[in-house]
């Protein structure tokens, strides 16, 4: 991975120095040993501060459509002939890529304000399974070695297997290298080890009786303090103005009664339908630990077998519910 960053800074550097985008975003080493944080890039000179690693988890997306969104919002008062366009390159990796197809599906921005510089991904560590392994230890220093995390704790050094801290929806992603780019660094990943195994979890979950899995879908939005990260770090949650803070109509109060938990998630759930790309950003940041992923590979299932949709699979792929055809399969609409 070395070299891949390498490459990353070097390109990143010449896109800024000719001019060619406005600010690349990627990532750079966080305050924490096994942790890096998103940044933004507008000096070719600090290009050297981005990395690309096995900790680079949040999706990038999500900060491309703000860059751009919040630059056409402060355009509408200058004149029609002075107004200009924001171009953002940005480090994306397969689910980072498909989130982006799906920006310029719903036409979000136009595909020349987007660099995309492509990256191949072979899973990244899940901070929740990391506490988990070095049994909530403070890690003071942390690196990649081989197959393994090499980790020190206050308490001595662990060598920890990669496997068993790469997040769930690593483990089982299908396009762990980039959909669209506009160029591509490195070779391309190989698949990753449990992509058979995509819809396990779901199943078994279909399996249970109907009141066994209202009972975990409670218990599970029981934890949530609707604090809205997963909202916010959403590259698919865009709306100007979201539903849970509409007044007319009132969707949901302002409380903390258990059913506006519940309606809250359930709507931003079906907002997600063919539009989640399983990247887990979603779940590193929940302070709580909701296991929001069950329920959004049901929707990501449904999608595949109703529908053969994949979010952001390709370009020419809409998102489900905004498209219509005649030969839809519509026998789900009838069963309870």
């Amino acid at each position: 991975m070395e070299n891949i960053e390498k490459q990353v800074r070097e390109y990143a550097k010449k896109l800024l120095a000719d001019g060619t985008v406005d600010v690349v975003v990627g990532y750079e080493g966080g305050t924490l040993p096994f942790q890096t944080t998103p940044c933004f890039i507008t000096d070719p000179d600090d290009a050297k501060r981005l990395v690309w690693n096995r900790f680079c988890s949040v999706n990038l997306a999500k900060y491309v459509h703000d860059i751009i969104f919040g630059h056409k919002e402060s355009q509408k008062r200058a004149k029609p002939e002075d107004r200009t366009k924001k171009k953002v390159g940005v480090i994306a990796r397969g689910c980072t890529t498909r989130s982006l197809t799906i920006h310029l599906q719903e036409k979000q921005y136009d595909r020349d304000q987007v660099v995309i510089i492509g990256v191949p991904c072979a899973g990244f560590v899940a901070n929740k399974k990391m506490s988990v392994a070095v049994d909530g230890k403070e890690v003071i220093a942390c690196s990649v070695v081989g197959d393994s995390l090499s980790v020190q704790t206050k308490d001595g050094g662990k060598d920890v297997p990669l496997k068993e801290v790469l997040a769930d929806n690593c483990l089982t992603c299908r396009f762990n290298n980039p959909i669209i780019s506009d160029v591509m660094i490195g070779e391309a990943a190989p698949p990753m080890p449990d992509v058979e195994k995509e819809y396990e979890e779901v199943e078994a979950f279909e399996a249970l009786p109907v009141d066994e899995r209202w009972a975990y879908f409670t218990k599970e939005m029981g934890k949530c303090m609707r604090c809205y990260a997963c909202r916010n770090t959403c590259p698919s949650c865009y709306c100007k103005v979201c539903f849970i803070e509409q007044n007319q109509p009132k969707w949901v109060g302002v409380g903390i009664d258990e059913t506006d938990t519940q309606v809250f998630q359930f709507m931003r759930m079906f907002h997600m339908v063919g539009r989640c790309v399983d990247c887990g950003s979603c779940l590193e940041v929940c302070p709580m630990g909701v296991d929001l992923r069950k329920f959004l590979k049901k929707l990501d299932k449904d999608d595949f077998q109703l529908f053969d949709h994949r979010a952001g699979e390709a370009m020419e792929s809409a998102p489900t519910l905004s498209v219509h055809s005649e030969d839809d399969k519509e026998a789900f609409i009838f069963e309870p």
